[in-house]
């Protein structure tokens, strides 16, 4: 089981689209669209919310994502007629990117808080603190430089193993300078064929979360 996702657009094809996409890197997490009038026409229905938090909720919580103002309005009301505050969540996020963050950090069995917090922060930069902070330790830095053999290189599916297996453990890591536990991140790296991923990590999970990393790239992902 795992925190299931809502996508609320005013399109039903753009949010059928939208869980197409999270799907591809989330097999196991359950997404349901909630897009249109029930005419078919372009708007949001209140009716088509509530049956898809009824149809997403499997007891681990659901996280409901929205395209535009009146979308965010809908999933609200939708949420209040449910009266499970605790176990349904809106997140303030953007829509495509959101959802994929969100869809990977469920597939890696996080709680709906960590899933919200996904969705939230998918386009935010890591923050690298003040340039004068004094860097880790070479000590308790595990490293690696491993290259991309697999022919598309990083693309969005590798990249989604790694942020979600990465996700599931206690570790900070970064791959060439970005955030290895965010996949919309390890996606702006565009590391093709051959690229060279420069992997550095820390904490208790530092040693295994670079060899999950060499393990991936040294497979080629699967698609050799």
């Amino acid at each position: 089981m795992s925190v299931s996702l809502v996508i609320v657009s005013h399109s039903a094809k753009l949010a059928e689209g939208v869980v197409e996409l999270a799907a591809q890197m989330a097999p196991d997490v359950t997404l349901v669209a909630a897009g249109g009038m029930d005419d078919g026409g372009i708007g949001t229905s209140l009716e088509k919310v509530l049956g898809a938090l009824g149809s997403a909720d499997r007891g681990d919580g659901v996280v409901v994502l929205t395209d535009l103002g009146s979308a965010v309005m809908t999933a609200e009301s939708a949420l209040e007629f449910m009266g499970h505050p605790d176990t349904a969540r809106l997140a303030s996020a953007p829509l495509v990117e959101g959802a994929v963050a969100a869809a990977v950090a469920a597939q890696s069995g996080a709680a709906l808080g960590t899933v919200v917090k996904a969705a939230e922060t998918a386009l935010e930069p890591v923050d690298d603190g003040p340039a004068v902070a004094a860097a880790p330790s070479p000590a308790v830095a595990v490293t690696a430089s491993l290259t991309l053999i697999n022919p598309l290189g990083l693309h969005a599916r590798p990249a989604a193993v790694l942020a979600g297996e990465l996700g599931a453990l206690d570790v900070d890591i970064e791959i060439n300078g970005v955030d290895g536990q965010s996949v919309m991140l390890l996606m702006t790296l565009g590391a093709g064929k051959g690229t060279v991923l420069d992997v550095s990590a820390s904490g208790p999970d530092a040693q295994r979360a670079v060899d999950l990393v060499r393990r991936e790239v040294e497979n080629g992902f699967g698609e050799l």
